[in-house]
Formats: C-alpha cells, structure tokens, sequence
C-alpha cells in the first residue's frame, strides 16, 4: 500500500483549524477552526485518475463564535453538526446547493467534547466535559439525558447494532453503557499494562460494517491513546484484543471506508531536530503495520477518509493536506480476464470477480477469508485460509490440518487443483510451471500441472522423478545445492528467523526472495538452489525481473523504484570483483511497475498520478492516469481502473480498461501515415520489433506493396503473412487482390461487396462459410440465378437449424431442420418442444431399420407413449425392447400379445415378477388384472378367491361378497375355455373334437387336483345369492318359498358360517309354520361348537318359548321331503326361485350352466346368478 501527498489547500487568514471531517456519501468536507471558522469544501475529481483539480463548494458557514472543535456528518440525513468551544451545537443543512442553520442548542453549562451519530444515522449522543450526556433524534427531540455524576467525560461511541456506548473518560478510562445509559461495565484496556504516568483518549472509532467486513468476525473497534498504545477489538468485551504500539504521539485515529486499513494521526519525537516530526501510521485490523506518511507543518490536529477509501485529508496548521492512498487491492489479471475481490455488507466472504474484458462477461465466486490473488498467463491462484468446518480430502492426510489453501484456477473461476499448505502464504509468486508461497521464515514451492501442450525441452526441464515430490519446503536460513533436498517438512516453517522475508518474484529460472535486512537470495528454477546473495540497504516491498531474469526492479515500503542488475560484473572498492551491480536510476512516489513481456529494457511505471514508459532507463513523456497495469506486451500497455471498477464492482464497465500505445508505435504510424513507407521502414530498421514490422506489413498490404509487406511479415515471423502475400502474388486481377486483403483485415462486408461487383458470388459464398454466418449464405444462394447447389443449401438449413436449437429456439429450428432433411436434429426439437404427433409422424416416414427409430422409441417411452414406441422398435426390429417398454409402462396385455406373437419365452417370468411386487405392495386386485390381462385366469382366479373368502371372513355386505365369487367363478369359466381352445389348437387335424375337448379336460383335471374351487367354481356365489334370496323373499313375505332357499343352504357351511344359515333357516321355518323343519334347526343351532355357553342359553330358551305353543311337527310334508332327502338323484335348482325344477322345459345359463324355471326367465334380462345377458 502507498501514500503520498497530492494537494494543499491554505484556509485564509491562517486560521489554525481545530477538527476535519470528510461526508462518505457526497464528498463534502467540513473543517472547523478558531474564531468560529467553519467551511464545507467540496472536491471536484475526474474519474481515471486521482488527481484533484478544483473546489466545486466552497462555503464559509456562519453561526459559530468560539474556536470549533467539533464537526460530524450524518450522511444518511445529509445533516452537519457542529460543535464550538462555548458549547454551542449547530445542525446544518443542504438547502438548493448551500448550507443552512436547521437547529441551534447551547446548555451554557459545559464544553462538548465528543458527538456521535448512530449507525442509521436516527440518533445521536452527545457528551459534555461535566459528565452530562444527551441522546437526541434526528428531528431534534431529546429522548433521554443524564448526568453522570463525578466523571469528566471526552469520548463517545456508537455500537454497530446501536444497543451499546461506549464513554471515554478524561482519565483514560472506558465506560460500557446500554443505550438507555444504563452503566454495564468498565472495559478492560489491556494495551495499557506497564504504563505509568496520565494518559488521555486520543480517538475511539467503531467501524459499523456498512461495506462488509475483511473476513468474518474482523476486529472493528479501535481506541487509541495519546501515548501511541492502541487496541482493536472484536466487540466491546473481546478478551483478546490486537495490541498496536504506534510509537507516536496520537492526536487522532479512524477506519477507512470498509474497514481495512486505520489510520493513526500524530507525531513523532524527531532524533536529530528538536521539533516534532507529523506522521500517519496506516495498520490493518489485525495490527500489522502498513506504512506510514510523514506531513509537513507544526501541529497534526486531525485526519478524515474520503468515501472511497482512495484518499486521506489532514488538519495541519492552517492548511488542509490530501494524501492519495494507492491500496492493495486484490486483483490480477490472466488471458484477458481482470480478477478483483471486494467485500459486501451481506456476506461475510469476498466477492471474486472473473471479468473476461473481451466478451464483456463476468463470473462471480465467493470466497472466504481470501488472502491474495496472483496471476500468471491463463491461470490464477487464490490464497485462502482453510475453512475449520471442512477438513481436506484423505490423500491430504500426511499435511492435515493445514491451514491455508492455494487454489489453482482458470480465467473463469473454475477451481482446478487446491493445494492445503501449513505455511502462511504472505508472498505468492507464479511462474509457467511454479507457485512459490512464502511466510515470513520459509517458502514453499509447487509445481503445478495444467492440461496444457508444453514443448518436448519445457517437458524436460519439468519431469522429475514423481519421488522427489512436486511440492517442497525451504527455510529463508537454509542454503539448499538445487539437487532435491527439500522435503515437505513443515517443521521448518516453525523455525524463527532474525530476518524475515518480505518480498518474492520468480521467472521461468530464477527465484528472488528479499529479506528485511535488504538482503536479496537468488534461487535457480525448477531445481531450488541458493546461487548468490546481494545486499542492498533497502526493505522491498515489490519485485519483479525482468523476461530475460537480468534486471530486478525493486519497490521499497516509501515508494522508491530501484533497479539491480544480476549479472553485471563490476569492482567493488576493495578491489574484488563482485556479481551484481545497483543501477542509477531511482524514482520516487512509485505504486505499480511493470516489465514489458518481449523486451527486457522496456518497462512502465507508475509515479503518483503519472504513468512512465522507460526504455533503456530513459523515460517517454509521461500519461496521465490511475490505472494499474496489467499487461505489458507488443508496445502496447494494458491498464485498467481498479478504482473506478470498486466504486460499482457489481457491473464493470469496459471504459475503466485503457490501451496505451508507446512512443516507437505511436511514431511509425505516424510516420507510415504521413511520410510513406520507405521512410518508415528504414526507421523501424533502426528501432526494430515484431510489433511495428507488422504495422509496417498491414499498412503495405493495403498499398499492394507486396514486396514490402513480405520482407516485413519474414521479419516479424508471420508465417501464415507470407503465404498470404504468395497467394497475392498468383492473383491476376487488382480488384480481386483488394478484395482479399480487405478481407484479411476483417472487413467483411466490404470484401463481400467487392466480390459480389465483380460478379463472383461463389467467393462471397465462400467467405462467408469461413466465418460461419449461415444466414448471409443462404441469403446469397438465394438471390443467385441458376440452381444454387444442393448439398450446400442443405449444410446452410442445417447449420442454420444447429444456431436456432443451440439457442433454444426449437420452433424456428424445427423449419430449417425440415428444409436441411437433418431427420436426428428434428426428432430432438420435436422431442423438446413436445410435438409428439410430429415425432410420430417422423417415425412413421422413416425407412424400416433406421438407426433413428430406437432413439425416437426411447423418447416416446419416456413420455409414456407405450403404442408408438412400440410401433418404432417394431418397425426397426427390435421386439425384445418392445416388450420390455410395455413392461416399463405397464401394458402387460400388450406385452404378453407382442411376446407371442414373437414366440418369446421370457413371458411367464416376467408376469410372476410383476405379481409378486404387486403383492407385495398389498395390490392385490392390481396382480388380478395384471393376471387377466395376460389371460393368466387360473392365477387370477386364485387370488380372487382369496380376496372373496377374506370380505366374507369380515362378514360385509353380502351383496358384495357375492359379486367377487361370481368374478372369481368368471375367472374360472375363462379358464376352462382357454384350456379346451389350446387342446383344439394342439389336436387340429386329428380326431373329433370330442376327443380334443376331452384330452382338454383332462390336462386341466392334473392341474385343477390341487385346488378345491376349479372343481365347483361357482359354490361360493350359489351360497351367497340363496342366502341373499332367502332374506329377500322372506321380507318380501313369501315364507313358504323363503323356506324353500334357505334349505338349500344347508349345503353350504364350509362357505357361509351354521349359525347364519341355521338362525336363517329357523326364522323362515318358524314364518311359514314349518315348525318339524325348526325344531331341527333349533337343535342344530344348540350343538355348535362355535358358540358359547350363554348363546346356546338364549338359543334353548326361545325354543322353548316357541314349542310349548306349538308342536314340532311340519304341516306340508310332500314337497319338503323330497327337498329334505337331497341325496343322488337331485333335481337342479332354479337360480331366481330357490325351487327344484321338476319340469322338462327350463332355460340354462349359458356361462355358468345354472338353470330357471321356465316361466320365470321371461323376467329377467340377465341371470341372476352371473348376470350374464339372457341369450
């Protein structure tokens, strides 16, 4: 980080000014002096570059009569408020552009010694000398005072959430109150232990964190005493603080705009004269010293920020001074991508920024607790420290624990290969093959591998054996010989050192690490070893060497550029002879250099506000601006405007990149434009480089001084330039020659137009297919007379097709695709604009056995579009993968009908795998139609049964229970039918069909032994249906016929449990005075084991209620004997009366060879067992 004064601005009269205060949001700046001078002075600055030119407000305010020694912005409010040394408060504001009194207190009791607006600018605290404070609105209401008794109080402070405040006393102590003022505690000042004697606050300032915080949990509070101790705290009770001795004497202290940097105002005790020296000391949070900025003049008085953090004003005397601040951004650039950090109040990581300066796209990455970025050719490091939360992957074991990350990436962010190291990487330096990271004793270098062609002797140079390692450790003490010794032994990073490094830079072979004695070491590459060491009495900050490694440039901590050359041998006073000699330039005020990459004389340099161009250690005449430089190469100087970019860094903006040509350039256009091209040739003979022969090559071109233009593409070793100019030379026609070349340098428009007067479409055609501007080439053969050609029209549609879909614009894709016959790319846009009629439609015109018609298969299956994709892997003879997608999609039916057609074996299997999961999931009527479908009856059937026998177990309506025998039974007639069909099928052409349908029985017979319901399929619905038509003709009061039914359900315990059937027989009996056919039910009823004894109890009593009226005998006997005998010869029984048929004449059902009464089938449209129709 640098400083340096840039302005000085003289207050009239010599009025010695008391307080500064600059406003971070509009720029004001507000200065208070004796005799009540108060002005509000405003900078006009230019953007690029931080040179101040003129005030654009200069504005004297009025009001104050003492000396003012207060002044305090509430920049949210736009208010100013002031102090003066009568205690007189005045609150200004901004009016049409000039400053106004809003409001005026005065308590005419004691001085104010300390006002502070809160962090949203709603409140303020003011405190007097007597120990009263005031709490007051923004609108100028007081809400809370108090008097603290016996305290002198000097200083106050906001926390950043306004809870806390902070009250500095006069005798250096500090008071920690709520924001109500209730007392909490005392701080603890350990920066003051061993101090003797009064001390006095100097300054506290609590950065609020409103741009985010370095990284997270950053100290923030600083309170610094005149004596020059200061602390800076993580909050108000932090029990180890950071302990900064400035060595000054302290006047006044405060954070830059994102609290980075504090700045330290004071003076300094001069050795050699008596008076004070002034001086601002600049620290990060965590106390490490950045540099410091020696001022002119008698007495320091105060310091202040300007918004952007870019520069510092300072109350000295009667003048202000402002110092610019060049700050250590972080940032790099690689392969035409400007890397930059920046923090955000939202988010306690960085903000990484890949900003690719050529296409104008950004690439953001957040990052935490980043160190540094350093850059080199295409890649990237970042340095990081290690995130507690994750440890490192398992073959970082023998480096565990390691607490910082070097992160290799490329120009847009993508993480590449972390390396976790032990060693704080305070210096990293990057060359084509290494990353070198050093802390303060050690350094650690890397050989890192990217995917990248290096040539046969670079490959050379960098396989070592994989044993020796690709990373290694060195001590700053240690003098390795360069043959292999260091290992990565992070024991000696541990090791103290008496002088510490504090600057590195490496070239392809040559490492330089400066130490802070002034000490340089001079490594070799790849193979680390100590070849020289120089000493130079000046502590490095910034290094670099130059392309060939023979120059070192050296930046020290105050600015000055010197230059070392490693190998000059000269004679040393003595009379030795010693390498490296210091040269004589030297520069001061310097914050940036760089090297030209292709030139080892050449170099540009940043000096204040001025950029230098040096060649041969003189200087060009100087450009003004800002910028830091990124790239040096081809007389061309890269530079960008970091300052600009951080004030929105959100969207860089391609105006902060800026291309500076060097004289020698600048001159040959010239002298090519003016003066002609012999000329110019001659003096870029004398001044010869690649870069202006080919300026000189381009600008003979254009004049068809091919001669010339080839000499000089061979001197800057153009290759493909020469060929041009050969192809040139064949050309016959002049006009045809300009076209070309117009075309070389890239206007195509105009090349094209060319060609076209000349009446050759086809080179225009060309042209255009070499830049891949599909569009203008289907325009062009459109517009041609004649038949434009076939196949290229065909390539344009497609292409043009290939630009639409790549954009995701499927629709006008899909009408080039159709035009170009690209069948793959249309099924695709079909596909993904869900036009599957187009899709099958395309199908259906494709030719059997096209290698598209599985892909499109594939995608009706994935949509769930069972009968197409079947349709397309027929068509391309693939029935296993049918098959397999009505599997996929459920379709068993249409699996099984596909598998038997294609006589697949696999058909059986598959059905029992997909029943299974079925049952398993407890879909047991899923498996049954699964069963169905694949005309599996018999299984179907059994798992029917099943279900039907559990409804009855929870004894449900009977009406459905019935319904599911009767499927169950239905299941089973289709699976007679199916067996006789397939023995009809296997005897064709033999016997009868009497024999076939026997031999069919007779297979189902062996199967059909082990279950009991394919034999009487139908008894589970016949005991349902009589048990329902015995309730219903009972209800009905057709008692006798009731009576009749329920007999018959007799037959059927095993189905419906005794005790329903015989409680049902009993009322139907006792109902149509059958009381013989009672009694026995009675006695039935009363010896079941199924009921218990009280049952049987209420069962016996009601017999006896019923028979001691009446006697158990039955009136009718005839008919309900025959009923009674049952026995052999058994007449059928009519399925809608529950009576015998004793007639001849009677209709049977014809699926479940039930019968009716004659008579009564002219009722009924359906049966009445099955309900199938009545035929």
């Amino acid at each position: 980080m640098f400083f340096y004064l840039s302005k000085k601005i003289a207050i009239p009269n010599n009025v010695k000014l008391k307080c500064i205060s600059w406003n971070k949001d509009q720029g004001f700046i507000a200065c208070g002096g004796e005799d009540g001078l108060l002005k509000v002075l405003k900078l006009e600055t230019q953007t690029d570059d931080a040179k101040l030119r003129i005030l654009s407000m200069n504005q004297t305010l009025e009001g104050h009569s003492g000396s003012v020694q207060l002044a305090t912005w509430n920049e949210q409010y736009q208010k100013l408020t002031t102090s003066d040394q009568n205690g007189l408060i005045i609150v200004w504001m901004l009016y049409k552009g000039s400053w106004y009194e809003e409001m005026i207190n005065n308590r005419n009791k004691s001085v104010i010694r300390s006002m502070s607006w809160n962090a949203d600018g709603q409140k303020i605290c003011i405190v007097y000398e007597d120990g009263a404070v005031i709490v007051g609105s923004v609108e100028g209401n007081r809400i809370w005072g108090k008097d603290l008794k016996g305290l002198q109080l000097c200083h106050v402070a906001w926390s950043a959430d306004s809870k806390v405040l902070l009250f500095g006393m006069t005798n250096g102590e500090i008071h920690i109150y709520n924001n109500q003022g209730n007392f909490i505690m005392k701080m603890k000042l350990n920066c003051l232990v061993n101090v003797t004697g009064a001390i006095s606050i100097a300054g506290i300032h609590w950065y609020h964190g409103t741009e985010g915080y370095v990284e997270p949990d950053c100290p923030c509070l600083a309170i610094c005493f005149d004596n020059g101790r200061c602390q800076i705290m993580r909050h108000e009770n932090d029990q180890n603080p950071v302990f900064i001795d400035t060595g000054i004497c302290v006047v006044s202290v405060q954070w830059n705009h994102i609290g980075s940097v504090l700045a330290v105002a004071g003076s300094q005790k001069a050795v050699t004269q008596d008076k004070d020296i002034n001086i601002v000391q600049f620290y990060t949070p965590f106390g490490e010293h950045l540099g410091s900025l020696k001022v002119p003049g008698k007495q320091l008085s105060a310091l202040s920020w300007e918004g952007g953090g870019l520069k510092i004003a300072l109350a000295v005397d009667s003048f202000i001074y402002f110092a610019n601040i060049r700050p250590d951004y972080k940032w790099g650039y690689c392969l035409n991508t400007v890397v930059y950090a920046y923090t955000r109040p939202n988010r306690p990581e960085y903000c990484v920024v890949f900003w690719d300066t050529k296409n104008n796209e950004k690439y953001v990455k957040y990052v935490k607790s980043l160190i540094s970025i350093t850059t080199y050719g295409d890649f990237c490091i970042l340095a990081t420290k290690a995130d507690e939360d994750h440890p490192q992957e398992e073959n970082e074991m023998e480096t565990f624990g390691a607490t910082f990350v070097l992160v290799l990436c490329n120009s847009i962010g993508t993480p590449l290969d972390p390396k976790y190291i032990d060693i704080v990487p305070l210096f990293v330096a990057m060359t084509k093959t290494h990353v070198i990271a050093a802390s303060k004793e050690a350094f650690y270098t890397w050989q890192y591998r990217v995917a990248k062609k290096l040539t046969a002797l670079e490959i050379n140079q960098v396989t070592r054996s994989r044993k020796e390692g690709r990373e290694r450790i060195y001590h700053v003490d240690d003098t390795p010989s360069g043959s292999g010794d260091g290992i990565l032994d992070y024991g000696k990073a541990i090791q103290g050192t008496r002088d510490p490094i504090c600057a590195i830079t490496a070239s392809d072979k040559t490492l330089i690490v400066g130490r802070e004695s002034g000490t340089f070491q001079r490594y070799s590459l790849p193979n680390v070893g100590l070849i020289q060491k120089y000493s130079l009495n000046c502590r490095a900050c910034q290094l670099s060497l130059n392309c060939n490694s023979s120059r070192l440039a050296i930046i020290d901590i105050s600015g000055i550029l010197t230059f070392f050359d490693l190998e000059a041998r000269v004679t040393d006073s003595t009379g030795q002879q010693v390498i490296g000699e210091l040269l004589k330039l030297e520069r001061k005020d310097v914050w940036d250099m760089k090297w030209a990459k292709d030139n080892p004389d050449l170099f540009a340099m940043m000096e204040k506000t001025r950029m230098y161009v040096f060649r041969n250690l003189d200087p060009e005449e100087p450009i003004q601006t800002s910028g830091y430089i990124c790239n040096f190469e081809d007389l061309e100087i890269k530079s960008v405007l970091l300052d600009e970019i951080l004030k929105n860094p959100e969207h860089p903006n391609k105006d902060y990149i800026i291309n500076f040509e060097i004289r020698s350039l600048r001159d040959s256009r010239a002298l090519i434009e003016k003066v002609g091209i012999e000329d110019a040739s001659q003096f870029i003979e004398d001044n010869p480089h690649p870069r202006l022969w080919r300026l000189l090559a381009e600008a003979a071109l254009q004049k068809l001084d091919l001669h010339t233009a080839e000499q000089a593409f061979v001197r800057c070793k153009d290759y493909q330039g020469i060929k041009f100019v050969k192809r040139l030379g064949n050309l016959q026609s002049e006009s045809m020659k300009q076209a070309e070349v117009v075309a070389y340098f890239g206007r195509f428009e105009e090349a094209e137009r060319m060609y076209l007067d000349m009446d050759r479409r086809d080179l225009a055609i060309g042209l255009r297919l070499k830049l891949g501007d599909w569009f203008r080439v289907l325009q062009l053969l459109k517009t041609g007379s004649g038949d434009a050609d076939d196949s290229l029209l065909e390539q344009a549609h497609n292409a043009i097709g290939d630009y639409f879909a790549d954009r995701q614009k499927w629709l006008n894709a899909v009408q080039y695709y159709v035009q170009g016959r690209n069948q793959e790319r249309l099924a695709e846009c079909y596909y993904m604009l869900e036009d599957y009629e187009g899709l099958e439609n395309l199908a259906n015109s494709l030719p059997e056995n096209h290698k598209l018609l599985p892909e499109i298969a594939q995608m009706f299956v994935r949509v769930g579009m069972c009968e197409q994709a079947v349709a397309a892997f027929l068509k391309c003879n693939q029935p296993k993968a049918a098959v397999d997608t009505c599997v996929h999609l459920n379709q068993w039916n249409k699996a099984v009908e596909l598998a038997k057609n294609h006589s697949m074996k696999e058909i059986g299997s598959l059905l029992a795998r997909y029943a299974s999961h079925l049952l398993e999931k407890n879909k047991t009527l899923d498996a049954i139609e699964l069963y169905r479908k694949a005309n599996y009856f018999f299984d179907a059937a059994k798992l029917m049964f099943k279900i039907a026998d559990e409804e009855a177990k929870k004894r449900t309506k009977p009406l459905r229970v019935k319904k599911l025998y009767v499927l169950s039974a239905l299941l089973i007639e289709q699976h007679h039918e199916q067996m006789k069909n397939a023995q009809r099928g296997k005897v064709k052409g033999k016997s009868s069909e009497a024999t076939s349908a026997l031999a069919g029985l007779l297979e189902e017979e062996v199967l059909s032994t082990t279950s009991r319901f394919t034999d009487n399929a139908w008894r589970g619905a016949e005991a349902y249906h009589f048990f329902i038509l015995a309730q219903r003709q009972l209800y009905e009061g057709y008692v006798d016929i009731a009576l009749k039914t329920a007999l018959h359900l007799r037959d059927y315990e095993d189905i419906i449990p005794a005790v329903e059937i015989y409680s049902l027989l009993a009322l139907c009996a006792c109902a149509s005075r059958a009381f013989g056919t009672c009694s026995k039910a009675f006695i039935k009823l009363e010896s079941l084991d199924t009921l218990s004894s009280e049952q049987k109890q209420q069962y016996e009593d009601l017999a006896l209620e019923i028979f001691t009226k009446h006697t158990p005998k039955d009136n009718r006997k005839s008919e309900l004997d025959s009923l009674l005998e049952g026995g052999e010869g058994k007449l059928p029984t009519c399925v809608a009366t529950g009576s015998p048929i004793t007639e001849y004449q009677f209709w049977m059902c014809s699926v479940c060879k039930h019968c009716v009464l004659g008579q009564e089938i002219t009722n009924y449209n359906f049966c009445p067992l099955c309900h199938s129709p009545v035929g």
